[in-house]
């Protein structure tokens, strides 16, 4: 399984940017190629996106989620990846994303654009537009804190 490890600093407190993730039904308007995500249950989502021309599905598990700090995830049906996404609060109401995606090059294509970098360079796009997503809007408006299903998600404390 090939990992990708990328970063970037968002200018909103951390609250707000973690709440901007969980808004996992907004993904396709800022990450390339993702054409829809599905919540199932509070802890199962259905994704469908187009990678190098092909239509991909997989539904994944969030494993792990720790409000304001952390989310894990793993497929568990379709396309095999496995991810995790950790918010830190920086000074000046900055937070840093850091974003780990493991994922297995399926096609030839697959495996050329994961060798040339296509693939790490397509995630960092991602987030760039997720950044630029999260701070048009400013403010923290109500989505996925982490409160979810007594007994659905393992959540650690640190």
């Amino acid at each position: 399984m090939e990992t990708i490890q990328k970063s970037i600093e968002v200018a909103l407190p951390v609250a707000t940017v973690y709440s901007d993730w969980t808004r996992f039904e907004e993904f396709p308007k800022f990450m390339e190629g993702v054409k829809e995500v599905r919540l199932l249950s509070a802890d199962r989502l259905y994704w469908r996106a187009e990678i190098f021309g092909k239509e991909k599905e997989w539904e994944s598990e969030i494993y792990e989620r720790i409000p304001d700090q952390r989310i894990a995830w793993k497929s568990t049906a379709g396309t095999p990846n496995t991810g995790a996404v950790s918010f830190q609060e920086l000074a000046g109401n900055r937070t840093r994303i850091d974003l780990s995606l493991g994922f297995e090059p399926e096609s030839t294509m697959e495996k050329l654009g994961d060798a040339l970098g296509i693939v790490g360079s397509k995630i960092q796009g991602d987030l760039e537009r997720f950044k630029h997503y999260a701070e048009e809007r400013g403010t923290e408006i109500g989505a996925g804190r982490g409160e979810m299903e007594p007994g659905k998600i393992k959540t650690y404390k640190e």
